[in-house]
């Protein structure tokens, strides 16, 4: 496996969603071209959408020339993780699926932060 490959609990990666992520393929994977570290598998909500809208990132509204249907409350999604961190520190952070957030995202932030916001 590439160190891509493996989720921040040391296991395996998991899916994340249908056809999210840098790579369409729905896992987490930050190939080297993935400026943003795609790497937190969140579940949005409606808090977190709005804040990202404000903060300048819209995820609620369909791209098709980047074939992204835009995201709904409960959606699962790759995250940029430093998108993650910000939403954190100002109160807004989506919850997360551990087995399936890349490890690369402790390169951003903490596996303990992760954690209080993790679900099953």
């Amino acid at each position: 496996m590439m160190a891509n490959e493996y989720n921040v609990l040391g296991g395996p990666l998991q899916l994340c969603c249908g056809n999210g992520g840098y790579t369409r393929e729905g896992f987490c994977y930050v190939p080297d071209g993935d400026v943003g570290n795609h790497s937190v598998c969140a579940i949005v909500d409606e808090e977190f959408l709005l804040f990202s809208k404000e903060v300048g990132n819209d995820l609620s509204t369909a791209r098709p020339e980047y074939q992204f249907a835009g995201l709904q409350p409960g959606d699962k999604w790759c995250l940029c993780a430093a998108r993650w961190e910000q939403a954190r520190l100002a109160g807004f952070a989506p919850k997360v699926i551990l087995e399936a957030t890349n490890r690369a995202c402790l390169s951003v932030t903490k596996l303990e932060h992760l954690r209080a916001f993790a679900i099953s």
